[in-house]
């Protein structure tokens, strides 16, 4: 049986390497924009690090498909920032030959990036080798400094075996505690930027987000929760992507007295797989919201292998099968496997009454 130990290396220097693009776009290219067509930041991050994501997969795996957020089509015709996109590819490398080597070393020419960025159509569904790639998670975040992370996971008939989340700005320390200004007015300076990773069956891991090769890694643990009174509960900086009020309800009943940390992206799922929170909730905001596949699959598998549990508001696990959303569920619990069914008991006994 594959240990999936190639599909983890690649992803892991993928998703380095495409960080690194969006660090070099944020100093380079944020003025606080966040419209996804025009030439703003975010979208000259999300279509260049998606390139250099799915080249490295592409030259290592040539038959998988990809279920990326971004299309190339926008770019045929506005030259202007298909020309900003690629200033940012061309010139994106790790400081190591062999790494470069791995993953493709740099995009040859315009049009090979293009293939690229447009490779990201797969459908998905529950056969085959499929990625689930998001570029920038957290496009808020991202530009103004807050938490964003860079999402790839990779399903095998429909089931999550491989997850990387690249947090350029959360503290490489496993034991720095999240609090309010977690997820707001951050850095990538010296001591920021993780990489998380698990393979399905061997655990969760964490390591310094570098510019050359993979760093060290370690093991990580969600915290046990003796007393839920103390957790630290994770939720999104947007009204518009999770109910605050309900959340609000279910942490007031639990009888948590710490105020929520509100940070955006995937990185609240490193944040608990490592211990520094302990619950996340995601409740959706309308009855038809169906959560998108590259927003949860890679840090679905990271927090289960460091020991938690992940499932919508109805208790089921999350279906990564159906297509590019989680059609078949609603919303997200992810606490540690001791607290998490006092947790999703709680989450019933509010949306209940709604």
């Amino acid at each position: 049986m594959s240990t999936y130990s190639k599909e983890l290396e690649v992803a892991q220097l993928a998703v380095q390497r495409a960080s690194i693009l969006t660090k070099k776009v944020f100093h380079e290219k944020a003025k606080g924009t966040i419209s996804k067509d025009d030439a703003s930041p975010v979208t000259i991050g999300d279509f260049g690090a998606q390139a250099l994501i799915i080249q490295a997969i592409k030259k290592n795996f040539p038959e998988d498909q990809v279920v990326g957020e971004e299309e190339a089509s926008t770019l045929i015709n506005d030259t202007k920032l298909r020309d900003q996109i690629w200033a940012f590819v061309k010139d994106t490398t790790l400081k190591d030959a062999n790494a470069e080597k791995i993953i493709g070393g740099p995009i040859g020419t315009v049009d090979a990036m293009l293939d690229a960025i447009d490779a990201g159509n797969s459908a998905g569904g529950a056969k085959g080798r499929i990625w689930a790639l998001d570029p920038i998670d957290g496009t808020k975040g991202f530009l103004r400094g807050g938490q964003y992370a860079v999402c790839l996971a990779l399903m095998v008939d429909g089931d999550v075996k491989v997850g990387v989340l690249g947090c350029p700005n959360l503290p490489v320390d496993d034991a720095a505690p999240l609090t309010a200004e977690t997820g707001v007015d951050q850095t990538d300076a010296e001591g920021k930027g993780v990489l998380f990773s698990a393979i399905l069956g061997q655990g969760a891991t964490s390591r310094p987000l570098g510019t050359a090769g993979l760093g060290e890694s370690k093991a990580i643990h969600m915290k046990p929760v003796e007393d839920i009174t103390q957790a630290t509960f994770c939720e999104s900086v947007e009204a518009g992507h999770s109910s605050h009020g309900d959340q609000h309800a279910i942490v007031t009943k639990l009888g948590v007295t710490k105020p929520s940390v509100r940070m955006d992206s995937q990185a609240k799922y490193g944040s608990i797989a490592r211990g520094a929170g302990d619950i996340y909730l995601r409740l959706p905001v309308r009855a038809d919201y169906q959560e998108k596949i590259w927003d949860h699959a890679a840090g679905d598998l990271i927090v289960r292998e460091a020991g938690g549990e992940v499932t919508d508001t109805l208790g089921r696990r999350l279906d990564f099968s159906k297509g590019r959303t989680l059609q078949e569920n609603k919303g997200v619990v992810a606490a540690p496997r001791t607290v998490h069914g006092r947790v999703l008991e709680v989450v019933k006994e509010v949306l209940a009454k709604k």
